[in-house]
């Protein structure tokens, strides 16, 4: 199980994926889920994964090599040459589809799942910042104003924070803080998710800089977040008045 999430404001895009692929008492696996498909002037292109491990790494591949020309005798199709983020989800649906196809009758005889889907965010050329969620079966949906993030894998725990506390008028920092307390959540209540996470923040100005960060077990800044968090929670529990229909 996975837990990434996807967060486009007017000041910028956060993205956050935790890296734990297996989980039990003796038998936990380490693998990067924020990866970088395009870093160059013209573009800067991240996919966070979930799903089966396979499958994503064949799309990662795929895309890393091309994917096959539209016409008999074109080039190969690559992130770095697709016009637009809106072509970029389009060739990573296709690569996603292509590749699940491939091996799903195989994996469900092993009755294993063979779904993989992607959230895929960045900027192309001069076009502003984007964000898309990537389904199993390579259609795709854009983050939208109304509701300014994307979520993929296990989903619940950490999706009531950023219902409450991101708009899209938040700041890039307070970002940041609701996607950290909404992994908060999530790790305390599901043990299939786990750090290190791995994050990555794109201003919306290309002027500022880019932080790409890894938050480990000793991170000093999540364990303060996360103990405040707790803190607080528990004091605001307390401030809330008692049931009345308890005090009979």
């Amino acid at each position: 199980m996975t837990y990434c999430v996807g967060m486009l404001v007017d000041a910028g895009l956060v993205m956050i994926a935790d890296t734990r692929t297996n989980a039990g008492v003796d038998d936990i696996s380490v693998y990067r889920k924020l990866h970088v498909l395009a870093d160059a002037p013209d573009r800067l292109v991240y996919a966070a994964s979930s799903g089966n491990l396979s499958i994503t790494q064949a799309v990662l591949a795929g895309l890393a090599e091309g994917l096959p020309p539209r016409e008999h005798d074109g080039p190969l199709r690559t992130v770095a040459s697709m016009p637009s983020m809106f072509r970029v989800a389009q060739l990573v649906g296709e690569a996603v589809h292509a590749c699940r196809a491939e091996v799903a009758e195989l994996l469900e005889a092993s009755q294993l799942s063979p779904s993989c889907s992607m959230l895929v965010g960045g900027r192309v050329g001069k076009g502003p910042l984007a964000l898309y969620r990537i389904y199993s079966e390579g259609n795709f949906i854009a983050c939208m104003r109304e509701q300014p993030f994307l979520q993929i894998g296990e989903t619940k725990y950490g999706k009531p924070i950023l219902d409450r506390a991101l708009q899209v008028d938040t700041p890039l920092e307070e970002v940041v803080k609701v996607g950290l307390i909404s992994f908060d959540s999530t790790l305390r209540s599901n043990l299939a998710v786990g750090r290190p996470l791995d994050l990555v923040v794109v201003p919306a100005d290309p002027a500022r800089a880019i932080i790409q960060r890894r938050i480990g077990s000793d991170d000093v800044y999540f364990n303060d977040l996360s103990a405040r968090w707790s803190l607080m929670l528990n004091e605001a529990r307390a401030t809330i008045p008692d049931p009345p229909f308890m005090l009979g």
